[in-house]
């Protein structure tokens, strides 16, 4: 099976043109996203290029479902608005004792849940040993990853190749003081407290509304009712509804929150996956902004007047090798031939916005632990005909997946980016077979919770500023998503993460940058940096490099 030939210039034109129409016609009959002048000011509606997987924070892995979750829910700490830099939240003040083991969170009084009930000691360590103590498919590494890649394993971890868990207990001093223990000196701890996957959720609506009663299979997840229709936090909207037909997210300003009241009381997140269409429900009024604008529209939405807002390039997109498919990529030399037949810089000239860079390794440039000197691999066909011939593999089939109906701010065209890497690994004698899937669930299952992958596109944002949140989410252990086991590489990451000297360690993760990068477990591709757009009378969000956008900032100018 081939890639599916590009369509030509003409039919791309004809079918957006039917999409927008499409959307914008739907629009007109459905009450909840039309913006009549006078109903306007007290409603926002921003277009999202894919559905939310999950409502709740604590079991989602996807940038659509921490978008909501950060307008909802709060954690202790949380990244200053437009930067990385940790700050305070529900918790004023955090110290820790002398071991660096025991740290002591004094909280923000008077807080409350949208469900009326208080937030204290008692529910911080509720949600902690919530997380802790996950038990069956809630230990799937596509439930609870976000909890794997910070704390490890759980309680009673189900699975061996888990590590022990850096979460040690809980315990609520006084209704404002909490102190929380972890097993070891972490470069982690607290700053990556700051994750929508930390935040605090009512004790009382997880009871009620059965937050661990999860169902069918790993590949196969039936979400509880919490996750799927009563998401309670502390943050300025609450949630009304989750439309699947109308594909719409409403929320709605919680007027008992503790600080700044949003400004604008209805919030509605429109999923429209088409790029044109997006453009044109923005011009026609359908909504007063959308994420991932593609880079050719920039200029010309700037001079139209609308607010374009460039977010610094804090991701990663890479090519992904799964060394547990077929046997061929367990051979360096055959990865690395990978690596060597993709023309990269075509793909960022191409693909990208203005500012892009091709990326050398796992993590962005400007962050502590980056390594200009790691083996480097310049688009060379022959180079890459070479290493297979001495790798002695001939007739090399691999299973290329990427996903469709989504745009994420790391990979901006999917499936053109698929096309140009196939093409390239076609040059040097690579035949790959396309498997596309939608986004959420599918190709976010397939790609990380099974070994039928040879190939795959995916990428990184950013959660804080540490290297540990690039290179050790992705290489500190054994995941499917890889397929490897390389024990010295993980000890590495484990002494990496535990160097409590802040240059020293930023020197380990500079030698593990080279060390990945000479293992090859993947092709690093480009960091780019995306662009939301508001409209012309629209004003007050902060563009932030972790997509940590707060709407209730946003208001009318007119």
């Amino acid at each position: 099976m081939s890639a599916s030939r590009p369509r030509s210039a003409s039919a791309v034109i004809a079918a957006s043109i039917v999409v927008a129409l499409a959307v914008a016609g739907c629009a007109s009959k459905r009450d909840d996203t039309s913006t009549s002048s006078s109903s306007k000011k007290d409603k926002l509606v921003f277009g999202v290029a894919g559905d939310a997987k999950v409502l709740d924070p604590a079991l989602a892995s996807d940038g659509e479902s921490f978008r909501i979750a950060r307008q909802v829910f709060e954690g202790l700490v949380r990244a200053e608005e437009g930067g990385t830099k940790i700050i305070p939240s529900l918790a004023e003040s955090w110290t820790p004792d002398a071991s660096g083991l025991v740290w002591t969170f004094k909280l923000r009084q008077g807080v409350k849940f949208q469900d009326g009930t208080d937030f204290n000691a008692d529910a911080v360590c509720t949600n902690f040993n919530r997380w802790y103590n996950f038990s069956g498919l809630m230990q799937s590494e596509d439930v609870s990853s976000y909890w794997q890649d910070v704390f490890g394993g759980f309680a009673k971890s189900e699975n061996s190749a888990l590590p022990a868990s850096l979460f040690k207990s809980c315990v609520a001093k006084d209704p404002g003081t909490v102190d929380i223990t972890i097993t070891r000196v972490t470069s982690k701890f607290p700053s990556a407290l700051a994750l929508p996957a930390f935040s605090m959720s009512s004790p009382k609506a997880l009871q009620d509304y059965k937050a661990d009663g999860i169902a069918g299979t790993a590949d196969n997840v039936t979400y509880p009712e919490y996750a799927l229709g009563h998401p309670v936090g502390t943050g300025a909207y609450k949630f009304v509804k989750w439309d699947h037909t109308a594909k719409t997210v409403e929320l709605t300003r919680f007027d008992d929150y503790w600080g700044d009241k949003a400004k604008i009381k209805t919030l509605i997140f429109q999923t429209i996956t088409d790029l044109t269409a997006r453009k044109q429900a923005l011009r026609n009024g359908q909504i007063q902004g959308y994420d991932l604008v593609a880079p050719a529209d920039v200029k010309a939405l700037k001079t139209d007047g609308f607010h374009v807002l460039t977010r610094p390039a804090f991701n990663i997109l890479y090519l992904a090798i799964n060394q547990s498919g077929n046997p061929a990529l367990k051979d360096v030399r055959v990865r690395q031939a990978i690596a060597y037949a993709i023309n990269r810089q075509a793909i960022v000239d191409s693909k990208y916005p203005e500012g892009s860079t091709v990326a050398l390794e796992f993590q962005p440039p400007g962050l502590a632990g980056y390594n200009e000197n790691v083996t480097k691999y310049a688009y060379d066909v022959n180079k890459a005909k070479e290493l297979l011939q001495q790798a002695g593999v001939t007739n090399l089939n691999l299973k290329f997946y990427y996903p469709t109906e989504v745009t994420r701010p790391y990979m901006p065209a999917p499936k053109d980016i698929y096309e140009l890497i196939a093409a390239d690994l076609k040059a040097a004698g690579i035949q790959v077979t396309p498997v596309a899937l939608k986004w959420s669930p599918d190709y976010i299952n397939a790609v990380q919770t099974t070994n039928k992958h040879d190939l795959h596109l995916l990428g990184w944002t950013g959660d804080y500023s540490e290297a540990y949140n690039f290179i050790g989410t992705m290489f500190d252990r054994p995941k499917m998503e890889w397929g490897f086991t390389n024990p010295g590489l993980f000890a590495d990451f484990k002494a990496a993460d535990a160097e409590p000297d802040a240059t020293k360690r930023a020197n380990d993760y500079a030698a593990l940058n080279a060390k990945i990068m000479d293992f090859v477990p993947g092709v690093p591709i480009a960091h780019g940096p995306p662009s939301l757009v508001l409209g012309k009378d629209v004003d007050g969000v902060k563009a932030s490099p972790l997509t940590d956008e707060h709407y209730a900032r946003a208001y009318y100018t007119e």
